[in-house]
């Protein structure tokens, strides 16, 4: 099972200057419209062709989309891989209704 995170959980995550590693598995056109700072973008259908660039370094891997259907199944490729990862639940619109207003919603 995949494990979630909730918004309000990584904020307190980054605000306590935890390593984060963000990966975020919409499409550049969604990435280029609003993204989570720092975020590494690997749309999901290129994702496990690609997984050795997620490198964690000791960082908690959070995936995230745009509602955390995709970020699931992220999550889960990376977990085949080795990768322990968890999904942000909700995505960037929950992260938006209720941790930072500012990042727009689509």
């Amino acid at each position: 099972m995949i494990s979630q995170i909730q918004p309000s959980e990584l904020k307190r995550m980054i605000d306590a200057g935890l390593p984060v590693l963000l990966l975020d598995v919409r499409q550049p056109e969604e990435h280029a419209f609003c993204a989570l700072p720092a975020s590494l973008l690997i749309p999901l259908g290129e994702l496990a062709g690609r997984v050795e660039e997620v490198q964690p370094a000791g960082a908690t891997v959070i995936v995230y989309c745009h509602h955390g259907v995709r970020s699931l199944s992220g999550a889960a490729i990376l977990q085949r891989a080795g990768i322990e990862a968890a999904s942000l639940a909700g995505g960037i619109d929950r992260w938006s209704l209720t941790v930072d207003g500012s990042v727009p919603r689509y």
